[in-house]
């Protein structure tokens, strides 16, 4: 017998976002804490890139003990340090250095062409010790979850390719430029899933290489509805605002390599999201606006999709300045050779920054951000009515004129 009701669908979609993911696990904190004790997961399906990747794959394992994922996520989060996810001490460091000087002096020739800038071996021992991957069928089988996403991108075939375990009944699907692929998600899976490019390496299935799913992933909501989502939690790790722009009184200062690193990041995790759900609401003014006795043809196919989004109340680049002295040295010494000093970090940072005493800050807030929506995210999670969409002011405000 299913645990979960199948005429309403929820899902969990988690962006990608480095260290700013445990901003991710402050909002589960507290979902967790608004539901009874003992709670099955309240979401059937699960879709992560990136960070946000590990976090499903954690979830979609102990879906019968939402709480106990929940605390396993707080517990891993809240210690973190550098160099549980990359290897930072200094001959590493300086390894890297000389071996990207050389590659580029010399062409590639004696030393070869690099990999990555970092070296992130610790995280594959971190991840295996602790995620129990045959638990994600059992999941399934038991009824507790319908489908775990995961999301990569291939470099051979430049295809945003989203791995997904389900039930039986949940076929693939092909679209442009993307694919969904059935398979048993594994360790290799979110390695792909987190290999930002430059920093860390790619990773090989099955003879194919593949990176960070955000590279490609033009419409991250996707998965979830191919998925069988009828409304969808999103829990961004930024607040969408653009920085205010700069005057010809006063020009910006030439921006450095670790300042175009930073925004590339940002690029690569957080623009598609706005796009697809301006998209998505488009889509849902058009099927509401059709009486569901008059639906044919195409419309009779689709589903409005009702949809919550969470995102940060702080600028994280503001919060990885203040912990900035936490990370290791010989890190900090590497990204000013590449980049320098100043503001312009932060957002560079942000991403990198595991370390206990920021990403602390972040499940705080996360935690306090939830609790501010606390009635609007019960209803949501447990399946009550609720508006087409629940979101920030200001994405009220850019897509009220649609």
């Amino acid at each position: 017998m299913k645990n979960h009701p199948e005429v309403r669908k929820t899902a969990l979609v988690l962006p990608g976002g480095g260290a700013r993911g445990a901003f991710q696990v402050g909002v589960l904190k507290a979902i967790a804490e608004i539901l009874p004790p003992g709670a099955v997961s309240p979401f059937q399906v699960l879709s992560g890139t990136s960070a946000g990747a590990v976090n499903s794959v954690v979830l979609a394992s102990k879906a019968r003990r939402f709480h106990v994922a929940v605390a396993e996520l707080e517990t891993v989060w809240s210690n973190f340090r550098s160099e549980q996810v990359f290897r930072t001490d200094s001959w590493t460091m300086l390894k890297s250095s000389l071996h990207w000087l050389t590659a580029i002096v010399l062409g590639g020739y004696l030393v070869g062409v690099p990999r990555s800038l970092l070296d992130n071996s610790p995280l594959v021992e971190l991840l295996s010790r602790n995620i129990r991957f045959p638990r994600i069928q059992v999941s399934i089988e038991k009824g507790y979850l319908h489908a775990v996403a995961v999301t990569a991108a291939s470099y051979g075939s430049a295809r945003s390719i989203t791995f997904f375990q389900a039930e039986p009944d949940r076929k693939t699907w092909a679209r442009t430029r993307r694919r969904g692929i059935s398979t048993e998600i594994h360790l290799d899976h979110l390695m792909a899933s987190i290999a930002v490019p430059m920093i860390f390496p790619p990773v090989c299935i099955r003879g194919e290489y593949f990176g960070d799913g955000a590279m490609r992933q033009a419409t991250p909501l996707s998965p979830a509805i191919h998925l069988g989502a009828d409304r969808i939690l999103v829990v961004g790790v930024r607040d969408e605002t653009a920085d205010p722009p700069g005057s010809p009184e006063c020009p910006a200062a030439f921006p450095s390599f670790l300042q175009i690193a930073g925004y590339m990041l940002d690029t690569l995790f957080l623009d598609g999201l706005y796009s697809d759900l301006e998209r998505m609401t488009r889509i849902n003014q058009l099927i509401d606006s059709i009486d569901p006795d008059q639906r044919g043809g195409v419309s009779a196919l689709m589903r409005p999709i009702d949809t919550m989004i969470v995102v940060p109340s702080r600028d994280l680049r503001e919060m990885a300045l203040e912990y900035r002295k936490a990370m290791p040295r010989p890190v900090r010494a590497l990204l000013r050779g590449i980049g320098g000093r100043g503001r312009s970090e932060g957002r560079l940072l942000s991403y990198l920054l595991f370390e206990q005493s920021y990403t602390r800050e972040l499940i705080r807030l996360g935690y306090n951000d939830a609790m501010k929506v606390r009635e609007q995210l019960l209803a949501f999670v447990t399946g009550k009515d609720v508006p087409r969409l629940f979101a920030p002011d200001w994405v009220q405000r850019d897509l009220g004129s649609l």
